[in-house]
């Protein structure tokens, strides 16, 4: 991976370069911070619907995502019952794996609790990177890395407390999505 010459002339991380949906993901989203708890959630559960996809399809998908969960309440969420899921498996604007859409009820359960416990989901989370953005500027694509000990660290405990689809490397890719890290390579637009 090097850095590309996005389609509005800026230098971008070669991964998004040439897409419009890619390229104003990575401008406006990818490793910027996020503290506000529905949507770390809907974002978790993103990453967990995209193990084993490319993230472009996600995120061509993600309207229909979206809608179909309910803007990712997880109150609405740990509600939905055996037919409601039936029915999000008939959904073609969204992945519709059966393992992955009971994992985000499963997940919106185990999300409440873990707002129960400690207060603020957010805040649990940016925990895990001492509640500021990790910045590790990538020179090449040898830099880079899928997991971390703070990834790692997430994964265990969001296992121990409930979560499924929420192994290291799903951590890793949410944690910079949320912006806890910000991989953002050497000579992007975004890392000056």
């Amino acid at each position: 991976m090097e850095i590309k010459v996005g389609l509005d002339g800026r230098p971008k991380c070669g991964w998004c370069a040439g897409d419009e949906l890619y390229e104003a993901y990575h401008d406006d989203e990818w490793g910027a911070p996020m503290r506000d708890d529905r949507r770390l959630f809907g974002l978790l559960m993103l990453e967990g619907f995209q193990a084993g996809l490319a993230w472009i399809t996600i995120l061509r998908k993600r309207q229909n995502f979206d809608r179909a969960f309910d803007g990712w309440d997880p109150d609405t969420i740990a509600a939905y019952g055996p037919d409601h899921i039936v029915h999000l498996l008939t959904d073609p604007g969204i992945v519709r794996n059966r393992l992955k859409v009971k994992g985000a009820v499963k997940n919106a359960t185990a999300w409440l609790r873990l707002e129960q416990e400690a207060g603020s989901c957010s805040d649990y989370l940016w925990g895990f990177v001492g509640g500021q953005p990790m910045v590790m500027r990538p020179a090449a694509i040898d830099d880079f890395r899928a997991t971390s000990p703070e990834s790692d660290a997430m994964s265990r405990d969001l296992k121990k407390r409930g979560f499924t689809f929420v192994g290291s490397t799903i951590c890793y890719a949410f944690m910079q999505s949320a912006g806890m890290v910000d991989d953002h390579m050497v000579g992007c637009w975004r890392s000056s």
